[in-house]
């Protein structure tokens, strides 16, 4: 049985974070209907106008909240959470292509309720996942590249076994775990900062779990990490 953990050490940082999980597993990631996914993610680019509330996009609620969080810990210069980068090129007017699937649908969720999402495949999991603080010797190579680039000791991340799965908390993630269309088992996260925000988030994990039964099939599992809740079983 592999578990995913929040350690200690995270919440040493971020003691009132919520981290939700929705499990996917016997799904179908084939894309059948690309035009499918396209129209959900421009329903989704046009959704996430409403957040852009300030001319000056850093200073917009969404964003300010996960600039902050990340001077907490050590990252990698230049490092902005994933639903910052994915704001940013809405903002810029650039539409956000589609990939697979799984990744379409978490883009989709995380522009519409304007909160990281993220997805890795279960089977390629090491042992037991961990958000927790790198020691800073983790082999961690992202797509694109052929080299690893550990993580800073002390940075923020999700890891196993083998190594991390996504550095700077939500930044950029390994290829190793990354989801595909011959992904069958799903780890999907969203991640909370913004205690005033606990419904729109609750209400994520339940679209982002609908979403993926209703196309890909398979059964789910939602659950809720907190500083009193801080494992649960994956698979």
């Amino acid at each position: 049985m592999k578990k995913f953990i929040v350690e200690d050490d995270f919440w040493g940082v971020f003691p009132n974070a919520k981290i939700g999980i929705v499990v996917c597993t016997g799904i179908d990631n084939t894309n059948h209907d690309r035009e499918k996914y396209e129209e959900m993610l421009l329903n989704a680019e046009k959704e996430a106008f409403k957040y852009f509330k300030n001319e000056e996009f850093s200073s917009n609620e969404v964003i300010r909240v996960w600039r902050e969080a990340f001077q907490k810990f050590k990252t990698k210069k230049g490092a902005r959470s994933s639903i910052e980068a994915l704001l940013k090129r809405v903002n810029n007017g650039n539409h956000i292509g589609t990939i697979n699937p799984l990744v379409d649908i978490y883009n989709s969720i995380s522009l519409k309720y304007a909160m990281p999402c993220g997805g890795e495949d279960i089977d390629a999991f090491v042992g037991d996942v961990r958000l927790t603080k790198a020691k800073g010797n983790e082999s961690f190579i992202t797509l694109g590249s052929n080299e690893s680039e550990p993580p800073y000791e002390g940075e923020i991340v999700y890891k196993d076994d083998e190594g991390a799965i996504c550095r700077c908390w939500n930044w950029r993630e390994s290829v190793r775990t990354m989801l595909t269309e011959n992904t069958k088992n799903a780890f999907l996260c969203i991640e909370l900062v913004d205690e005033k925000r606990i419904n729109e988030f609750e209400d994520a994990l339940k679209e982002l779990a609908r979403l993926v039964q209703e196309n890909l099939g398979g059964n789910y599992k939602i659950t809720i990490l907190d500083i009193n809740n801080k494992s649960t079983d994956i698979l």
